[in-house]
């Protein structure tokens, strides 16, 4: 088999291993909204607020009464914290990426943040046997500060151990996975399986189940080739690692390419957060790199599985909640394609596909919320647009974000080049998911107007500024960005030149 194409057991293990942290990612980002009214009362029991008034109203006998004791400012205070500091905690641990993957290498730094995971699903598990409010919340902190750090450490290990051919496919394997990790939260978190009033603490703390799986399984995974050899000068043993992750084939190629970027990083100073942010050498991988992650987070992605229940029941259907997981299927399955065409088509042409897709989605969307009221199909038009925009979505514009940041840099800057662009991902995430109520009040049904000019924007942008990066070195990756600097530098010189010259 021809070098940079090998897949091998090891390799296959490696990566559905670290996509575990990416699976709990996303279980964690979709487990608490469906046991939300359940939620809400246990937390108003604990607060002494609950009433058999209230009891009756929310098994369905009354309709009266409930809205004063769940609406109840503490009891809205405790949840939108409960949802909120998940994002928070993800923000902040995402500057810690860098450090934790550089202190014990990827794979035990993996390895100790499972720690946090397996705690915070012990607090959410165990939440009745205190108070329910403060250990959810507890324990939904420290489950985002993990997230902040696996969706750092996931694709950075897939994208350091991948063969060139099919870093794209692997690298959108964190995407897949956490898709898949939502949908499975939300099967399991109808009322008659665990979203209900008995089970919804373990429906919470089977959270950090994924952890405990991986916690076994990452002792067999090869610590990251590049990791050893370009940080720590440790050539036999990243040639051991590649041979376990390439098998019996000549491994001259890599190792020439490995041994280049450690010249090249061995050249240049340590880069820090302060250094990668004021250094022109990266400004323009940089700025690329953080406008990729606000074109995922600011698409409107939320906001349309915020609209999605309430879209659906106005067109009729019996059970929205079905309806809801449907998309949730449709993510995956349109995942799993992005996974088959990201290394032929390439990043950047499914990037502008997906996103130009989804701002024709979003017209459609508010074109559909304007005048459902007027046509009854108006309703199903609505209904496409949000199945279309979810499958543009995946197709590019998802996945690709978390795994390109690791392709434009080299190993020098890439540790606290992926913390920027996550810490960027993990803030948007929490500024729309604050912001939206408001928006949707003040814009209305043309609340997606604004995401479509937004999807616009991006669109250009990445037409005009994005290489493709499909079958590239590190090094030829990086190479583009240097020409493309000392082109603009040359120009702004000779520009100088005239202008001496004509004064």
């Amino acid at each position: 088999m021809e070098t940079g194409k090998q897949i091998t057991g090891t390799l296959v293990v490696a990566v559905f291993t670290a996509a575990l942290g990416s699976l709990q990612f996303g279980y964690s980002l979709g487990v608490i909204n469906a046991p939300q009214k359940i939620i809400e009362k246990h937390y108003a029991m604990a607060l002494g607020m609950w009433s058999e008034r209230s009891e009756l109203s929310v098994n369905g006998t009354k309709k009266n009464g409930s809205s004063e004791t769940v609406k109840n400012p503490y009891v809205v205070m405790y949840w939108s914290l409960s949802v909120a500091i998940f994002s928070i905690g993800g923000m902040v641990s995402s500057f810690l990426v860098g450090f934790v993957g550089d202190l014990r290498g990827r794979v035990k730094g993996m390895l100790m943040v499972n720690i946090l995971a397996i705690a915070a699903g012990l607090l959410m598990g165990l939440c009745k046997m205190w108070k329910p409010h403060i250990m959810v919340i507890l324990g939904r902190a420290i489950m985002g500060f993990y997230c902040g750090l696996t969706s750092g450490l996931v694709p950075m290990y897939i994208g350091e151990i991948a063969p060139k051919a099919y870093r794209g496919a692997l690298g959108t394997i964190h995407q897949l996975a956490t898709v898949i990790g939502i949908l499975i939260s939300q099967i399991i978190g109808l009322d008659f399986i665990l979203g209900n009033d008995e089970m919804w603490p373990l429906l919470l703390g089977l959270s950090g189940a994924p952890a405990l799986l991986q916690s076994l399984l990452l002792p067999l995974c090869p610590e990251s080739p590049r990791y050893l050899y370009i940080l720590l000068g440790k050539e036999q043993e990243a040639r051991r690692s590649l041979h376990r992750l390439k098998g019996a084939c000549d491994l001259t190629l890599d190792l020439e390419e490995m041994k280049r970027e450690k010249e090249e990083a061995d050249r240049e100073a340590r880069v820090s957060f302060r250094s990668l942010i004021f250094s022109s050498v990266y400004r323009k991988q940089l700025f690329v790199a953080l406008m990729m992650h606000l074109s995922q987070q600011l698409s409107g992605i939320n906001a349309i599985f915020y609209y999605s229940t309430a879209i659906f029941s106005q067109a009729g259907v019996s059970q929205p909640i079905y309806a809801t997981i449907g998309v949730g299927a449709i993510n995956t399955i349109f995942t799993l394609l992005a996974v088959v065409l990201v290394d032929k088509a390439g990043r950047r042409s499914l990037t502008l596909i997906g996103l130009g897709g989804m701002c024709c989605c979003a017209v459609a969307m508010t074109v559909g919320l304007k005048f459902q009221n007027h046509f009854s199909w108006m309703s199903y038009v609505s209904m496409l647009a949000i199945f279309l925009f979810v499958s543009f979505f995946e197709i590019g514009p998802g996945p690709i974000p978390w795994f390109i940041v690791a392709e434009l840099f080299s190993q020098g800057p890439r540790p606290a080049a992926i913390a920027l662009a996550g810490c960027c991902n993990w803030t948007s995430n929490f500024i729309i998911g604050m912001a939206f109520p408001y928006i949707q009040a003040w814009l209305d049904c043309y609340v997606f107007i604004l995401f479509a000019v937004l999807l616009f924007g991006f669109t250009v942008f990445i037409y005009l500024r994005v290489p493709e990066t499909k079958g590239k070195s590190f090094e030829e990756i990086a190479a583009i960005f240097q020409k493309k600097r000392k082109t603009s530098t040359d120009n702004a010189e000779l520009q100088q030149l005239k202008t001496s010259s004509d004064a």
